[in-house]
Order: structure tokens, then sequence, then C-alpha cells
């Protein structure tokens, strides 16, 4: 069986409740039973991770990303600073899928920059919550052109 990590960076703990107008109404909870159950419906394991610990992010990456078949992966305000999530990202060899509630480039200057885009296989922006549903049909096709 197929396995996709859906891994949520700081702050997304408060989705739903923190800043509506720019991040929506949906929680996490809400992202994620969403997830399980396009999940379920392919026949794909997910796993479900939210840390506001840059540490806590690559430890999981390192652990779990080694045997996925895709990574979805809101880095949140870690997307414009981290080398440290961007080397776990790339050392893993795991197809990554950068997701963004909020279209980062229509925002302040300094948000305008993902250090993570360069090793990822593509990055999602700007679409609230269904971007993560648009990261797990993208997950999908790249799952069955690899295992070809």
């Amino acid at each position: 069986m197929a396995k996709i990590l859906v891994l949520h960076g700081p702050n997304l703990n408060l989705l739903g409740q923190r800043e509506p107008e720019i991040y929506g109404n949906v929680s996490l909870d809400d992202v994620n039973q969403n997830l399980t159950r396009l999940a379920k419906e392919h026949n794909i394991e997910i796993v479900c991770f939210q840390s506001n610990s840059e540490g806590e992010i690559i430890d999981f990456l390192h652990k779990e990303g080694i045997e996925a078949d895709c990574v979805i992966l809101n880095p949140a305000a870690y997307t414009h600073y981290s080398i440290a999530i961007r080397d776990a990202v790339k050392g893993i060899k795991t197809p990554v899928i950068e997701v963004h509630l909020s279209n980062i480039y229509a925002r302040e200057e300094f948000r305008r920059h993902s250090v993570i885009a360069p090793v990822v296989w593509g990055q999602i922006s700007g679409f609230g919550h269904y971007g993560y549903e648009m990261a797990f049909w993208a997950a999908l096709q790249l799952i069955k052109n690899i295992n070809r």
C-alpha cells in the first residue's frame, strides 16, 4: 500500500482560528479528516503530523519520509529561511509537494521567497485548504508514475 505523509509546520495547529481572513475558517482537524477520507477511497496509507518545532519536523522527515511514497509539506513560516528543513527534504529523496494556504507571492516581501521550493517536485500556493487536496491528487499521480 502506498504511503503519503502530510506534514504541517508552525502555527497550523491554529488553522481556522488564526487570521481566518488569510488562512480560512477550516481547522487542521478538518483538513486531516478530508485527506484521510480521500486516502481511504484510494487505498492509500496517510500519516498527518503537525509541529511548531523545526527539529521535530526534520526528525519526522528523516524517520518517516524515507519510507513514504510522497510527502505533502506546508513548512509555514519555515518556508522563508529554514535551510535545515530544505536539506532534510533534499536528503530523503522522496517526492515532496510544498503547500501554502495563502498565495505567498501576493503577500509581504519577506514571504515571497521559498528556500524549500528548489528541492521539491512542485508547489501549490493560494488555494486555501483546497491546496492540500490538490497536493493529494498530485501525489497520487507521482506515485502512479514512479511505480510503473
